[in-house]
């Protein structure tokens, strides 16, 4: 038996794996989909939040290897593969991309490890480690990045699991402080502000199951992780509204509590 077989509990509900059911993945469990369902009868546009989030970090990585010209990413709290991961992302548009992943569920890193391989050019890599621990997230992503070039750093969906602000405020900084002038964050967590009474139940509900909490934020204390970024244009808004596809319609295009921004660090 592994450590990751030893550690890996199937017993819990696991945000990742949920995350990957509304998403429509098939690398979940039982308990997984049932709190997955249960959360999805209080909050219906649960499945519209995780489908627009995506979109979202879809877009937001083909700015930065498109027009900023960025050629490595550390994605935190990655989650289990689905289409159009980073990498796939970034690599389509900049083949020697590299990537780092950083989560520290066990099912995670197994697929992971066999599905995350990337181009020949690029490089791409998965870190097994804790968004608590910061400097070590640092220390392990060098053996792949060049922390002295600019970086696109994303947490998306994951500062919501930091109950303090404070506390999630200090990680940013402690990140972004250690990244080169020019690198970006890119960063989306579920706000209360659309639907705030019917998604703040279905969070009750996970909360009561999950070991690993999730709180929603308004959109002005998710502000303060790009405090001393250069914002880029339209600012802070949902997910489905920072720069949308053209043509994009119905669930593609109406504002659900997600919301995301994209900063450059001067």
């Amino acid at each position: 038996m592994t450590d990751s077989d030893a550690k890996l509990d199937t017993s819990v509900p696991h945000s990742a794996r949920v995350w990957n059911y509304w998403l429509g993945g098939k690398d979940n469990y039982q308990v997984d989909r049932a709190v997955g369902d249960d959360f999805a009868n209080l909050y219906p546009d649960i499945a519209v939040v995780a489908r627009q989030s995506r979109a979202f970090l879809k877009r937001a990585v083909t700015h930065l290897a498109t027009d900023a010209g960025i050629r490595q990413f550390l994605d935190i709290g990655t989650g289990m593969p689905t289409a159009e991961n980073t990498h796939q992302v970034a690599q389509a548009v900049a083949p020697d991309s590299k990537i780092v992943y950083v989560d520290n569920d066990p099912l995670v890193l197994v697929h992971a490890r066999a599905l995350l391989t990337g181009t020949p050019e690029g490089r791409t890599e998965y870190v097994d480690a804790n968004l608590h621990e910061p400097l070590s997230i640092l220390a392990a992503a060098k053996g792949t990045l060049d922390l002295d070039q600019p970086v696109g750093l994303i947490l998306m969906n994951i500062l919501g699991h930091v109950p303090n602000l404070d506390d999630a405020v200090k990680i940013v900084r402690t990140l972004l402080g250690e990244l080169a002038p020019g690198s970006y964050l890119v960063t989306a967590d579920g706000t209360n502000v659309i639907d705030g009474p019917a998604f703040e139940d279905a969070i009750g509900v996970w909360n009561a199951n999950a070991p690993l909490s999730y709180h929603l934020r308004h959109p002005d204390e998710i502000s303060r992780f790009l405090e001393g970024l250069e914002v880029l244009e339209p600012g802070l808004v949902p997910c489905a509204q920072w720069r949308p596809a053209d043509g994009a319609t119905g669930d593609e295009s109406r504002a659900v509590d997600e919301y995301g921004a994209v900063g450059r660090k001067p």
